[in-house]
């Protein structure tokens, strides 16, 4: 029996059809997770290079990366610089950048040093003096940047020297300390345990739990608001995987720390700080408007939105953060010194980039900043361990920025 060529074709379309159907409830699982995955690669991307670096400088140093002590000193070394790295988080979305944070960092340490050691004051008025200190300079640098339209490059530049000799200034080259037993306690202090108990910390693990669960429920019902409204959710088998993946880690680390000393105080300010920038730069209207800001600022301005104030309100906020991390630093080392932040802006620049931020601004991640800064942190903690010198542990810290930079490009490209 003869066929035609439009019967050939159509029987063709019907075997096609056919495996299509047979394929595609299979398929269409995988299909949509590798969609996701390869629209969300630096995400998590990042975070599997946490865990790479992490699990890699652990098998190396022999187990003593995970151990509580050196979790515990790991949280207290790297804190100021999470700090710091959720206002630079802002800066550069906006568009911008802050090259003064370390040189502020220290200054406002030195002015802690001479009102609670010098002039005997107590900690708590002190505190607040230096956190206006802090939103004052950032005022005033973000005065220059959005309203006179100054490049914050210049400005910040300036502001780095500016403060820096002020800081040698104000502790007359030497070093001032120490500071009292409760103001120490900002940055060396843990969570009283209520149990009385002295080998596992029940607090802090309670705590651990307690926070597992919330951020479990958090997650949950937001897919589940995003899935009601029609807004694109990560499948189902990659959030379960996620979010039981990170509740677990979070149990493990609570575990590991309450089986030293408990939560650190400062990991209880980190959280909360955590928690309150990715509300708003998820959940707010000015949140949504910086990114619009950093994302084109002409389109944004001609859409009502004040742009020169959004970038003032970004440096203040840098201000605020910068002087509380200098408070945490000083009361770490107990001693205000003249040198006290010198190079955190790099550290601090380079976390955010790593952890997904443009340079061109409008991208970046609360998660992201703090990813990127604990890659940091552990790879500085872990080559020190291994006896690497300063050398080559700068060397490496800057081809990973490199890197990280490099695969931002190709993206934007490809994309």
């Amino acid at each position: 029996m003869n066929s035609t060529p439009s019967s050939l074709v159509n029987d063709a379309s019907k075997l096609l059809g056919a495996a299509d159907a047979a394929d595609g409830p299979a398929a269409m699982p995988r299909k949509l997770l590798l969609e996701y995955l390869k629209h969300n690669v630096r995400e998590y991307g990042m975070l599997i290079t946490l865990v790479a670096i992490m699990a890699f400088f652990q098998v190396m140093t022999d187990g003593t990366l995970m151990q509580p002590l050196n979790l515990t000193n790991l949280v207290l070394q790297n804190s100021y610089i999470v700090i710091m790295a959720l206002g630079m988080l802002l800066v550069i979305v906006a568009g911008h950048i802050d090259l003064s944070v370390g040189s502020v960092c220290g200054f406002i340490g030195a002015l802690a040093a001479v009102l609670m050691v010098q002039y005997g004051w107590h900690f708590v008025p002190a505190t607040l003096v230096c956190l206006l200190c802090g939103g004052l300079i950032g005022a005033v640098q973000g005065c220059f940047v959005a309203f006179s339209r100054i490049p914050s490059f210049i400005v910040t530049l300036a502001g780095m020297l500016v403060f820096k000799g002020l800081a040698l200034a104000l502790l007359a080259g030497q070093s001032v300390g120490p500071f009292p037993e409760s103001f120490q306690m900002l940055s060396s202090g843990f969570i009283p345990d209520a149990f009385g108990a002295q080998g596992l910390r029940l607090s802090s693990l309670l705590l651990g739990l307690a926070l597992a669960a919330a951020l479990t429920v958090v997650a949950v019902r937001g897919r589940a608001n995003r899935l009601r409204h029609g807004v694109h959710a990560e499948p189902a088998l990659l959030f379960l995987v996620k979010t039981a993946l990170f509740a677990a880690l979070l149990i493990y680390f609570s575990y590991l720390l309450a089986s030293y000393k408990g939560l650190p105080n400062v990991l209880i300010v980190m959280a909360l700080l955590i928690v309150l920038f990715e509300f708003v730069t998820s959940r707010t209207t000015i949140g949504r408007r910086i990114y619009a800001l950093g994302g084109n600022e002409k389109a944004a301005r001609l859409s009502g939105i004040k742009t020169e104030r959004l970038a003032f309100y970004t440096f203040v906020n840098m201000g605020v953060l910068a002087a509380l991390a200098g408070l945490v630093f000083a009361a770490r080392l107990n001693t205000a010194t003249p040198k006290a932040g010198l190079g955190f802006e790099l550290d601090v620049i380079a976390a955010c980039f790593i952890g997904g931020a443009s340079a061109s601004g409008g991208v970046g991640r609360v998660m992201g900043a703090v990813i990127g800064a604990f890659v940091m942190g552990v790879m500085n903690n872990g080559m020190s361990i291994l006896g690497i010198g300063i050398d080559y542990q700068q060397v490496i810290k800057g081809v990973v920025l490199l890197a990280a930079v490099l695969v931002d490009v190709y993206n934007k490209n490809k994309a």
